[in-house]
């Protein structure tokens, strides 16, 4: 079986800015430029990993290991520096807490926006729009600005959306650490449906007992490599190992 996921060589850096004082940055100046005053930091080093349609798949590791920078490489949210990431079938998920709504929208218009940016045709979202805002429960906001939602808000309604666009390949960056209980509980519900449609899961979570329960296989990441690749039970052994 061809993988959905495929990622070779994969490399990514950033600059992390400091604030320096006057002397430094004059003495940069009058340097010539030929000392930079960013650090940079290597978030991922050279990862190859292939991920096969159906399985469910968590990516460890302690903060600053990379797992967050894959997964937004995963879904084009960044580029990388150097290697390739290559997906089959329609990508959808939820890297960061109302990526892609517009404060200044109704919740109703950003149901629309959001589903054509994830890849729904306009038919798709009026067939399915009852059923996001039901799985939302905020029928009665629909029509306000996101702009005065509340965190949990926000999370509800680009939860429902994404997980209504029945992508092959679901992202899942901690967001089931924002919301009640009662909501978490209903979108592993939904995250464990999606599962059993065969759909791709790439979820990163801190939780290891959560990820033990719903994944089957685990990628522990460490300094911006792969450092365990097996079952999901194993892999949170070995990290909880370090």
């Amino acid at each position: 079986m061809n993988p959905v996921i495929k990622i070779e060589g994969l490399g990514k850096t950033f600059n992390l800015r400091h604030t320096h004082s006057l002397k430094e940055t004059v003495v940069w100046l009058f340097k010539g430029r030929k000392e930079d005053l960013s650090k940079k930091f290597r978030a991922l080093d050279g990862v190859d990993l292939e991920v096969r349609e159906g399985e469910t798949v968590a990516l460890l590791g302690f903060n600053g290991s990379g797992k967050s920078t894959l997964l937004k490489l995963i879904s084009g949210v960044i580029l990388p520096d150097g290697g390739t990431v290559r997906t089959r079938g329609r990508v959808a998920g939820l890297i960061e807490v109302g990526a892609g709504f517009h404060p200044d929208l109704s919740g109703r218009e950003n149901v629309y926006l959001n589903a054509a940016i994830l890849g729904m045709s306009e038919a798709e979202i009026d067939e399915k729009f009852d059923e996001i805002v039901a799985f939302s429960e905020i029928e009665q906001f629909i029509d306000t600005e996101v702009k005065f939602y509340s965190s949990g808000m926000f999370l509800r309604l680009a939860f429902a959306v994404a997980v209504h666009t029945q992508p092959d390949i679901f992202l899942v960056d901690e967001i089931l650490a924002v919301g009640d209980e009662p909501f978490q509980r209903k979108c592993l519900e939904r995250i464990r449906k999606l599962s059993d449609e065969g759909r791709t899961l790439v979820v990163v979570s801190h939780d290891l007992d959560m990820v033990a329960r719903i994944c089957t296989r685990g990628v522990v990441l460490e300094h911006g490599k792969v450092a365990f690749d097996g079952p999901a039970p194993d892999a949170v052994d070995w990290l909880r190992s370090r």
